[in-house]
């Protein structure tokens, strides 16, 4: 079975892109001790942007392994998004092999982060329908899922783009109640 780690790309880039951040875009970090330091867990939150990746990995000194389309998987890029330990998602089909890699990751108490909006291609600001990933990772393995909501835009040199972490909860069998719920509380939360 492979070992789930942190590689050495993540651990070598994240403080390089906290100060980064910290530095142009300023970003405002709410609750970040609300993510445990060494337990599974699933960050999952609206999507707003590409750099919300960043902003996440800022925003706690864990390794987070993101569900990402698979079209980053293709060409040069593959070999640097297979060693930030990505898990690749075809969304043009419903992707079967997801599920199974995710848990992999969680039975070895790493963290997942996802966006179940699924993109950040929208025409409003309002949250997409929710994809069932987060809800069903999180009842199928017994894991937390710890809200996010990104608020503002990224602009450089100002305090404009803010990440508010919320309290766990753990889905239930009832998969549609518990994507309700989730879509909800990130709908709803404010600083």
């Amino acid at each position: 079975m492979k070992k789930y780690k942190d590689t050495l790309l993540y651990t070598i880039i994240r403080p390089i892109i906290t100060m980064l951040f910290k530095i142009i875009y300023k970003p405002i970090i709410i609750n970040e001790h609300f993510i445990p330091k060494n337990k599974k867990i699933i960050l999952a939150g609206n999507h707003t942007n590409n750099l919300d990746c960043l902003l996440l990995m800022s925003s706690t000194k864990r390794h987070i392994h993101f569900l990402a389309k698979k079209e980053l998987f293709q060409g040069l890029k593959k070999i640097i998004f297979n060693n930030l330990g990505l898990i690749p998602v075809n969304r043009k089909i419903k992707d079967n092999s997801v599920i199974p890699l995710s848990k992999e990751y969680l039975k070895n108490d790493l963290l997942i982060g996802i966006f179940p909006e699924g993109t950040t291609e929208k025409n409003t600001n309002k949250l997409l329908p929710f994809k069932k990933g987060a809800v069903t990772l999180s009842y199928e393995t017994n894991t937390e899922i710890i809200p996010f909501k990104i608020i503002g835009k990224y602009t450089p040199f100002k305090k404009n783009i803010k990440i508010i972490f919320g309290n766990t909860f753990l889905a239930s069998k009832d998969l549609k109640k518990s994507n309700d719920l989730l879509y909800d509380i990130i709908n709803n939360m404010k600083e």
